[in-house]
């Protein structure tokens, strides 16, 4: 069933709740995360320059394990579940029914581009939205056109058609509810690549890919770079470079559940009282983080369920806001369960030390240090 596309809102909600039960009165608890390395078997995705006979299910597929190697390793608590483990060919639909079988927390979907021009280089990670540029269409178009491969696919994806602009921006509407957190790992991913591996940031964009349509939690879709792109194939295609790309998205991942979770990483969520962390003079402060957009919302109580004292912060091209502002995490909470109360499900504590956002457990471990 085909949606026009007057239909269509803005991509713009507020934070929700993970889908995953509550374990341990925890709503937020990172549990599974599901790796997609695109492509496979007959689908060998975009190719690269010729010299190295390089593809991207290849590249994909590499990526995909080392991360699920690193995320195993560091959290043995999270369980990687993977769409695909060797060079197969999986429909783009029973991806995100694996996924959705799994009650995964997170979804990261590991790709390559391409580009008829050998110009083009850098990195990008996608939520589903609607297309603000026509070469986001086109990237989008490309991967979603696998499903020519698959029998009967008119029928297993409601009539979609990968040609079809009005058939493309109808499935943004499937991933809006976990938009946020979308948004959020995917300005974390961007940051990594820029900041640790050094690669050309093309920045978080929006498009309707149909592996991340059908999930029923944040997901992302991650291009690693162009491979005709002679540089970044050489990069690319070697241990080392995709290596770094893994390392990235992991300690992306890492950040993403330190501040979802709104718990240190390394440590089990506590089940007694914690004691609350002292004084305004460590000068750290905790707030609540109820939304995460794309665009500005003007700060009033009106735009936010009737939340006074709404703080906006922009950084990665995303904007973030959030309410109260308090000397202890035991205060923050207290403001967190209000935020909830108010259909907030998913707003989370962050910190802040003289202004600057700093990670939440070097706030705790801060103050309570003073």
């Amino acid at each position: 069933m085909r949606i026009g596309l007057a239909a269509c809102a803005a991509v713009l909600l507020p934070a929700r709740t993970m889908p995953q039960a509550p374990v341990s009165g925890d709503v937020n608890r990172i549990r599974t995360v599901v790796l997609d390395a695109g492509h496979g078997g007959k689908d060998p995705g975009n190719l690269g320059t010729g010299r190295y006979k390089t593809t991207e299910k290849h590249v994909a597929l590499n990526v995909a394990r080392l991360l699920g190697k690193y995320i195993g390793e560091a959290f043995p608590d999270v369980k990687v579940v993977y769409t695909r483990e060797d060079d197969r060919f999986i429909e783009l639909r029973e991806r995100c029914n694996i996924a959705n079988r799994a009650k995964a927390d997170v979804f990261i979907s590991i790709h390559c581009n391409a580009s008829d021009s050998k110009d083009p280089h850098g990195c990008e990670t996608y939520v589903m939205g609607l297309h603000k540029t026509k070469d986001n269409m086109k990237v989008a178009q490309k991967e979603n056109a696998a499903i020519l491969l698959e029998e009967g696919h008119e029928l297993k994806y409601d009539g979609y058609d990968p040609s079809d602009p009005e058939s493309m921006i109808a499935l943004s509407l499937r991933q809006n509810v976990h938009l946020d957190h979308s948004l959020l790992l995917s300005a974390l991913i961007q940051k990594q690549f820029k900041d640790r591996v050094g690669r050309p940031d093309r920045g978080v964009k929006q498009a309707g890919f149909l592996v991340i349509s059908y999930n029923t939690m944040p997901s992302v879709l991650v291009e690693l770079g162009f491979l005709t792109h002679a540089d970044e194939e050489d990069f690319l295609q070697g241990e080392q470079g995709q290596d770094y790309m893994a390392s990235a998205i992991y300690r992306a991942f890492k950040e993403y559940k330190a501040t979802v979770e709104g718990v240190p990483v390394d440590a089990p969520a506590p089940v007694t009282q914690e004691k609350p962390a002292p004084t305004t003079a460590s000068g750290v402060r905790f707030k609540v983080q109820v939304v995460t957009s794309s665009r500005r919302i003007e700060p009033t109580a009106r735009n936010f369920k009737g939340l006074e004292g709404v703080e906006e912060h922009r950084g990665n091209e995303l904007y973030r806001y959030t309410v109260g502002d308090e000397p202890t995490l035991e205060r923050a909470r207290a403001v967190q369960r209000q935020c909830r109360e108010k259909g907030y499900d998913g707003a989370f504590i962050v910190a802040f030390r003289e202004g600057v956002r700093i990670d939440l457990q070097e706030a705790v471990k801060f103050a309570q240090s003073q």
